[in-house]
């Protein structure tokens, strides 16, 4: 392979950055296949070729698992695509997951020294390109861990937060079992995010890369219930416990009609797709009810996941949202991707009530709203425009303005604190009050990111391994640098 082209900053400037090519937006609005068809070898060279290796390496500070991107970028560069890969690896133990649904505009890319001016590196287009070459090419091999410590942990959840965890745990010599209430491993990542945005089988085969090092599934398990937290120690045998089991309880808006039939969580309306793969129907008989005309209440990316969704099932599909469009917390891309597809806005819009005949959803009544002084979020405040109420034809209302804590698990801990909200209680190491249990990602912080629960369980993975080993705590006097 050649070594980096010897570039000056200028001539690296110059070069335009890398458009991933898509699928034409009249042809995947009736289609779950993939949107973004990935670079080729020459387009991700080319575009490595942009990377400005500044000695700060401000990308990395913007990662939550600090991964070695000008290092791995570099790599590209020289068409070195499978060590790559295995450098990315050594920090993500989900690459192909992470390349395709991280927010990198708001952190890697968005801290590159070229984003303002020129658009930053695609660093997460080029973190999918050799995460899937090597996988295509049959090239992934099993990195070497550590001698057996004897020490077992038991994970409960198998979102990004526990795979990472049980990635960084299984290298370092520890029994590693992940404990899923579902039937398929994954969590968030395969009942949450739809196939056109993240394919099932780049997460099953990222699964089958940790249960190749040794990573135990067990499926169908109920934390809370199949188990107790007291049985996973003293019948089991574990010497520690992380929980990351999300925050996968719907929130709904408390407004008259949302009892009717045809009015849905986002949650439950994706794991229908999503899981049940009722989105290919009638392969597989467990289909959503046929609708026509769909309301999408949120603005976030699960809102833009659902009105997409129901877009591919041949729905005409608007999406309200009490705010202005500068103010949409979704990622640029969805909201630009579901634009193509023929998706309508209404925006600063809000809902009073879904309007029901015979138990069903016929219709939903909002009220125009303006934006007033910025609240906590640091967004304008919206506010009602009284009088201003007007009706939207819909046979289906899917509602997706967030989830909170589930209780299930949370409410048989006697001995982890939580905050008023419901939420796990963690230190700086992501540990709880019951010094054998950690807990990461949205059941500490609620909703939020794929990568940043992952960071979390960088941090816990970390923790936990110097307590079984009798290790300081990181941060603690005469505690080991970061792995």
């Amino acid at each position: 392979m050649s070594k980096r082209p010897q570039l000056t900053p200028r001539e690296r400037m110059a070069i335009p950055r890398a458009k991933m090519p898509e699928q034409d937006p009249a042809a995947r609005a009736t289609n779950f296949r993939e949107v973004p068809l990935g670079l080729t070898p020459e387009q991700a060279m080319r575009e490595a070729e942009r990377c400005l290796n500044c000695r700060k390496r401000p990308c990395v500070a913007g990662c939550p698992v600090g991964v070695q991107i000008p290092e791995f970028i570099a790599l590209v560069a020289e068409g070195r695509f499978v060590e790559a890969a295995r450098l990315i690896k050594e920090t993500n133990v989900l690459p192909a997951i992470t390349g395709r649904v991280c927010p990198q505009e708001v952190q890697c890319e968005g801290n590159c020294t070229l984003f303002k001016k020129y658009g930053g590196v695609s660093i997460g287009a080029l973190e999918r390109f050799v995460a899937d070459y090597e996988r295509e090419h049959g090239l992934v091999e099993i990195p070497p861990k550590a001698e057996p410590t004897g020490k077992k942990v038991a994970i409960i959840g198998s979102g990004p937060s526990g795979l990472t965890v049980a990635g960084d745990l299984i290298k370092l010599g520890h029994e590693v079992v992940v404990f899923e209430a579902l039937h398929e491993p994954g969590g968030v990542l395969v009942y949450g995010i739809p196939e056109f945005r993240l394919p099932k089988d780049i997460v099953r085969a990222e699964v089958d890369y940790l249960v190749r090092q040794g990573v135990k599934f067990e499926m169908n398990a109920v934390v809370g219930m199949t188990y107790t937290m007291d049985e996973l120690f003293d019948e089991l045998g574990f010497d520690a416990v992380y929980i990351g089991v999300g925050a996968g309880l719907p929130r709904f808006m408390g407004i008259p009609g949302e009892d009717l039939n045809g009015v849905y969580s986002a949650n439950e309306y994706l794991t229908r797709s999503n899981l049940l793969k009722a989105y290919l129907f009638p392969d597989y008989d467990c289909p959503l009810p046929p609708a026509k005309k769909v309301c999408v209440v949120g603005g976030g990316n699960v809102a833009m996941d659902a009105a997409r969704t129901a877009r591919r099932l041949g729905a005409d599909v608007t999406i309200v949202y009490r705010r202005a469009r500068e103010q949409l917390p979704a990622r640029a891309e969805e909201v630009h991707h579901a634009e193509e597809e023929g998706i309508h806005f209404q925006l600063l819009s809000n809902p009073v009530r879904i309007i029901g005949e015979a138990g069903r959803v016929v219709g939903m009544e909002c009220i125009r709203m303006r934006l007033g002084e910025p609240d906590e979020s640091g967004r304008r405040r919206p506010i009602p425009i009284e009088g201003s109420n007007f009706n939207i034809d819909c046979d289906q209302v899917v509602i997706a303005i967030g989830s909170a804590a589930n209780p299930l698990l949370t409410k048989t801990l006697k001995t982890v604190k939580l905050n008023k909200w419901g939420y796990i209680e963690v230190d700086k190491n992501n540990r709880t009050s019951d010094p054998r249990i950690w807990a990461g990602g949205d059941i500490v912080t609620g909703a939020a990111t794929v990568i940043s629960a992952m960071g979390a369980g960088r941090i816990a993975a970390r923790s936990i391994h110097a307590y079984l080993m009798g290790l300081p705590q990181p941060g603690e006097e005469g505690a080991e640098g970061e792995q």
